[in-house]
């Protein structure tokens, strides 16, 4: 599936739910969901900077694919960087510089964050392609 096909299936899971107590739910879920990140990776130089809570990411590199690994101490911002691992995960640098990312417009995301929660997911992003762009430049 392309990261738009998967943007746009995330687009119709939201559409399914009522309200946003429904969505904040279903975000608390996919958190949950979320691979462990082994806690030698908790460290320092994994935050992303401009997160209110404390949010990992550890991105490596393999047959030309990026994988991250995250993980946060509070649901929600966990359940943000869940959203978009499962976009953006296991893809070519390439893919992730040129991705159409509306799907989060379109789900509301930002709309219904607090002002640092919406910061925070602004940073993730940032630091996503900041890893996709740094390894771009090994292919």
């Amino acid at each position: 599936m392309t990261i738009s096909e998967k943007g746009q299936s995330l687009v119709e899971d939201f559409s399914f739910m009522e309200d946003w107590t429904e969505k904040y739910q279903y975000l608390i879920d996919l958190s949950k969901n979320l691979a462990p990140m082994d806690t030698k990776f908790k460290v320092e130089e994994n935050i992303i900077k401009g997160c209110q809570s404390k949010v990992w990411l550890k991105a490596s590199f393999e047959n030309e694919l990026i994988n991250f690994q995250a993980d946060s101490d509070a649901i929600i911002s966990k359940g943000i960087v869940a959203i978009l691992l499962s976009v953006l995960n296991d893809r070519k640098p390439n893919e992730i510089l040129n991705a159409d990312l509306s799907f989060i417009d379109q789900i509301g995301l930002k709309e219904h964050l607090s002002p640092n929660r919406a910061n925070g997911l602004s940073s993730m992003l940032k630091q996503i392609k900041f890893y996709a762009l740094a390894y771009s430049k090994l292919n």
